[in-house]
């Protein structure tokens, strides 16, 4: 009895600790916007040669999330970042303009 007893409170201690736990690891929704910015940042920082369309639809992709951001439309800017992040993605394997 004391052995069922101690498991129960010890699966309860689990499971009541699991979701502090595991908003830990998942950003929030205006975290995501600023590492998806910081990535592209990055990318353009350390990027080869492109062309030069491509590499003004990323910095016209990157200044619209930036200004989401700014604006407080985090849904937005994660969605605008997201793309973004996708092009140069696909730019990097090789994928041309990606159209």
């Amino acid at each position: 009895m004391k052995r069922t007893a101690l498991a129960g409170l010890f699966i309860s201690a689990v499971m009541l600790a699991s979701p502090v736990f595991a908003a830990e690891t998942i950003p929030a929704k205006d975290d995501l916007c600023a590492i998806n910015l910081q990535k592209i940042e990055n990318a353009m920082a350390t990027s080869g040669q492109t062309s030069e369309n491509t590499s003004d639809d990323i910095k016209a992709g990157y200044d619209k999330a930036k200004a989401e951001k700014a604006g407080g439309d985090d849904k937005a800017c994660i969605s605008t970042s997201t793309q973004v992040l996708q092009r140069i993605q696909d730019v990097n394997k090789g994928g041309g303009d990606g159209k």
